[in-house]
């Protein structure tokens, strides 16, 4: 038992390593094509998309290793760690980003937010935006917290799922 936590621990690293990387890499290309302002469910799909294809290949991966052989909870232990990994590594990312890349990104997302909400809210007055610009500038590290939490819940759901398709127990002898 203890060497397959072991095990699991190695491909989740491994794998969420390469899948933050691959996040990274599509951050950048937005970033190159000044997309990176843009949360479109198009780019946020395929942001999802990278997540759940690691986490697939990390079981896949494990369970050839583990000689043909997967439980479930292994699947599901694979994809949190694939997700938590995978969003840490993100977040340094758009640390990186937003704070010595584009020291002015937060001004400039903000300012693209505030456009966006008049013109989704016009009965909104300058003192609401400002309380919840204050509002959301007073939690942004609990927000970044929230966002690694929801990647390592959705690796996991997506490691349930792959792992109830592809379990396979091993023999009792």
């Amino acid at each position: 038992m203890e060497e397959n936590n072991l095990k699991t621990r190695k491909f989740a690293l491994q794998f969420g390593l390469i899948g933050g990387l691959v996040g990274v890499i599509f951050g950048v290309m937005l970033y190159s094509m000044d997309m990176h302002y843009e949360r479109s469910f198009a780019i946020q799909a395929v942001q999802f998309a990278i997540l759940a294809l690691f986490v697939i290949i990390a079981i896949i991966q494990f369970k050839k290793a583990n000689g043909g052989f997967l439980k479930i909870g292994q699947a599901v232990k694979l994809g949190a760690g694939v997700g938590l990994i995978a969003a840490v590594i993100g977040t340094i990312y758009f640390l990186v980003l937003s704070n010595v890349i584009e020291p002015d990104y937060m001004a400039k997302a903000t300012e693209i937010a505030k456009v966006d909400a008049f013109e989704k809210n016009p009965k909104m007055t300058q003192e609401q935006w400002d309380q919840g610009v204050e509002i959301q500038n007073k939690f942004f590290p609990v927000f970044l917290a929230v966002g690694v939490i929801f990647s390592a819940l959705f690796g996991l759901v997506v490691g349930l799922i792959t792992g109830l398709i592809a379990k396979k127990e091993a023999p009792a002898y």
